[in-house]
C-alpha cells in the first residue's frame, strides 16, 4: 500500500515572516491531515528552532527583500537552516518570498526584477514538469496570483517547473526542496488582511494605480476559491509523492 500523510504524523515548521500570510490553504491541508504545526513568525521575534526536529519546511511570504540581512539579520540565519535542511534531504514548500529564500540558500542570486509583477496572471508549467511528481498531472496552464518585484536565478541541479511571460523562474525543485514565485493559498479573508498593509497598499499604488488597487483586490476574492483548489492540488501532491516518503513511520497501515 502507498504511503501518504494521511497515515503518519507530519512535524512541519512553518516559517512566516508577516501575520496576514500564513500558509492559508497548505494550512488547511496540514490540519486536516493530522500534521503538528509549529509557527515561527521571524518578524515579531520568534526564534528559530532546530530543523532537525521536523519532517517538512513551509516558508511563506512576506514585504521584506530575501537580501535585506543588514536590516533583518535574522534572514541570514534562516537562509542558513534552510540550506542545511534541504541539502539533507528535508522537504522544503517555499511561496513567493519562501521561494527566493530558497534560491538564495542554495547559492543562487536573487535580485530586483525589471518591473513588479502584480496580478491575476497565468503561469505555463513547463515540459520538464511533466516528470515531476507534483507538477505532472497540473494543467498546462494556472492562473495564480502575483505580486512580488524580485526575482532569481535558478540553483545548481534545479529543474524549472513553471514560468510567465514576465519571469522565466516561476517554480522549481531541487530534490525534495520546491518552491513557487505565485500565490495559490490566498483566501477572500486574507486579501482583506492585505488591504490594511500599509506597505502592500503603497505597492498596488505604484503598479496599478490608485484606482488599480482596489479592482485587484476584489477580483482576487472573486477567483480565490478556484486558486485554492489548484493550489490545494499541488500542495497535497507535494505531501503524499515527496513527504509521505521522507518520514520515518515505525510500521506500514
Amino acid at each position: 500500500m502507498e504511503l501518504t500523510t494521511s497515515d503518519v504524523t507530519v512535524r512541519t515548521l512553518v516559517l512566516q515572516h508577516i501575520a496576514c500570510e500564513p500558509p492559508g490553504v497548505f494550512e488547511d491541508v496540514l490540519r486536516e491531515r493530522g500534521a503538528e504545526l509549529h509557527r515561527v513568525e521571524l518578524d515579531e521575534g520568534d526564534a528559530l528552532p532546530d530543523w532537525r526536529g521536523f519532517d517538512a519546511i513551509v516558508a511563506m511570504g512576506g514585504p521584506m527583500s530575501a537580501t535585506d540581512d543588514h536590516e533583518l539579520p535574522w534572514l541570514t540565519a534562516e537562509k542558513t537552516l534552510i540550506a542545511e535542511a534541504v541539502h539533507a534531504g528535508r522537504p522544503f514548500w517555499g511561496v513567493c518570498l519562501g521561494v527566493q529564500l530558497l534560491a538564495a540558500s542554495l547559492g543562487a542570486r536573487v535580485y530586483p526584477g525589471p518591473e513588479p509583477e502584480v496580478g491575476l496572471l497565468p503561469v505555463t508549467v513547463t515540459d520538464e514538469a511533466r516528470d515531476d511528481p507534483v507538477f505532472a498531472d497540473a494543467p498546462t496552464e494556472l492562473v495564480t496570483l502575483q505580486w512580488h518585484g524580485d526575482t532569481f536565478d535558478l540553483p545548481e541541479r534545479a529543474v524549472r517547473l513553471a514560468s510567465s511571460p514576465a519571469y522565466a523562474n516561476q517554480a522549481f525543485r531541487v530534490e525534495r526542496a520546491y518552491g513557487v514565485q505565485f500565490h495559490l493559498e490566498v483566501s477572500s479573508a486574507m486579501a482583506r488582511e492585505w488591504a490594511e498593509v500599509p506597505e502592500y497598499v503603497s505597492s498596488l499604488e505604484r503598479t496599478l494605480g490608485r484606482e488599480g488597487g482596489p479592482a485587484f483586490l476584489a477580483a482576487i476574492e472573486d477567483r480565490a476559491e478556484e486558486m485554492r483548489v489548484a493550489g490545494r492540488e499541488l500542495f497535497e501532491r507535494w505531501l503524499d509523492r515527496v513527504v509521505a516518503s521522507a518520514v520515518p513511520t515505525a510500521a506500514a497501515p
